[in-house]
């Protein structure tokens, strides 16, 4: 459940009562984990997956109630942010949150004792600093002047008193982002769940991190991208995914012992349970496109010292995103870190007996998964197959079901999407997690992304079908096979 997807009345999910009540709908289903889109503040396009500062917040999660009893907004401010609508409206959040929030900021006591000790931890300065300049300038950090283009740590300093208010503002941003989130997951730990968060493999080109250590990736002497990231053809897209990230430069990384991996994992530890590392085989090889290139089928695999990173900043707690074009390196590598790998079931039952996410073919160290949040929904996916194909595929899911001992029906497309749903809970992996969606049957409108395409992440969850007997049902699940 992305914390955007969440009930709210106010346009997207939030850190407000509605994540708590998730919380409780967890605990009564059984369930011990959440799985969370990454929380980072997001640029063009909205994905999570394109920020702007690897450790910021995104501020459309901070919860608007909790400013208003806070006395930072009235109740007449707050009302008018309420939005009914169907999908989330990125356009109309752009326009009006942040100007709400500048509100808050206006009634907010600069001086009160645990903000100014947020700030001497300094952790948010460049981020506070990179948005101010962002406003004064209007334009990407690469056409700034050059003193604020290139660092300058002096004129960085002076930077933060020429634009004071609109660098606590964005300070105050982040301290309330945080202050919120740290409260629900002490809430959600008590209640026995973990969160479990995803960490990009990439960051934006218009980004903090390579503003403030461009020697990190891989930049020409104008610090424009020499090559940037995507993926070769494959499933999702016959140009390939151009994701346009600059990549990094191991050579400097391997110099400075890689404390550029090491700030990121320990700081994605600080803030979840479990991390999983988006596009984890791109720490084996990864797809370099030159950066002039309009797809990314023109492109080169270069290597990643993966099990060099490892080594330094350790393995526990970590997940491997292990999905899209595989070979012997990647495997490989995640064999020799031991580490969880994912079992996907909607690619399980097109293929024949070989099939890696097939219950036959899975082991105990792995995650199960029905979808994440580049598939289609199960329903979704099962009504795009033709008559043949759903068929093969019907009679996959029996065979899945006669291996595990199960009998269940597939007559139907809700009776097979439960039948999927059986197989995930009963086969070997160590952890089962699925998107709500599929528990609740809803189809291709609830999809929430489809990778190498815009105007995704607009999904929003209704807070009448948080019931007492879809927790009952999905405890029963978990009890029956043991999790």
């Amino acid at each position: 459940m992305p914390v955007s997807s969440l009930p709210s009345k106010y346009g997207i999910g939030s850190f407000g009562k509605w994540a708590y009540r998730f919380v409780d709908f967890l605990k009564e289903a059984g369930q011990t984990y959440w799985q969370m889109l990454p929380l980072v503040m997001t640029g063009y396009g909205d994905s999570p997956y394109q920020t702007v500062c690897d450790v910021s917040g995104n501020p459309y999660f901070i919860d608007l109630e909790t400013l208003r009893d806070e006395g930072l907004l009235t109740y007449r401010e707050v009302e008018k942010a309420i939005d009914k609508g169907d999908k989330i409206d990125y356009e109309r959040l752009y326009r009006e949150r942040f100007p709400l929030l500048r509100k808050a900021f206006s009634r907010f006591d600069v001086k009160d004792r645990k903000f100014k000790d947020f700030l001497k931890e300094k952790k948010f300065d460049d981020f506070a600093v990179f948005m101010a300049l962002s406003q004064k300038f209007g334009s990407e950090w690469i056409n700034w002047p050059n003193e604020f283009k290139f660092y300058n740590k002096e004129a960085i300093e002076r930077s933060k008193t020429d634009n004071q208010d609109e660098y606590l503002f964005w300070q105050f941003v982040q301290y309330k982002f945080w202050s919120q989130y740290s409260a629900l997951k002490k809430y959600a730990n008590k209640k026995g769940i973990s969160i479990l968060g995803d960490l990009p493999l990439y960051v934006s080109y218009n980004s903090v991190d390579v503003w403030s250590d461009p020697k990190q990736f891989l930049l020409d002497e104008n610090f424009k991208p020499k090559k940037v990231a995507g993926v070769p053809p494959d499933y999702f897209s016959e140009d390939g995914q151009l994701w346009g990230n600059p990549v990094y430069d191991y050579d400097q990384m391997r110099a400075d012992g890689f404390s550029y991996w090491k700030k990121r994992l320990s700081n994605a530890r600080s803030v979840y349970d479990l991390v999983r590392i988006d596009h984890f085989r791109g720490l084996d090889r990864f797809w370099a496109v030159p950066a002039d290139s309009d797809t990314a089928k023109v492109g080169e695999w270069m290597a990643a010292p993966g099990r060099e990173i490892f080594s330094i900043v350790g393995t526990e707690r970590i997940i491997a995103e292990d999905l899209g074009f595989l070979d012997e390196g990647v495997y490989g590598l995640i064999k020799d870190l031991s580490l969880p790998g994912m079992k996907v079931l909607s690619f399980a039952f097109e293929g024949d007996d070989k099939n890696d996410y097939l219950p036959w073919n899975v082991t105990e160290n792995s995650i199960c998964y029905t979808g994440t949040h580049d598939n289609d929904t199960l329903i979704g996916y099962l009504k795009s197959l033709n008559g043949e194909t759903l068929k093969k595929v019907k009679k996959m899911v029996e065979r899945s079901l006669d291996y595990l001992g199960i009998y269940k029906s597939t007559s139907g497309l809700n009776a097979t999407c439960d039948a999927i749903i059986e197989i995930a809970f009963a086969c070997k992996s160590k952890l089962t997690i699925l998107p709500l969606q599929d528990h609740l049957h809803l189809g291709s409108e609830y999809r929430i992304n489809t990778p190498g395409s815009v105007g995704w992440w607009k999904v929003r969850i209704k807070e009448s079908v948080l019931t007492e007997n879809l927790a009952k049902k999905i405890r029963l699940l978990a009890v029956r096979h043991g999790r």
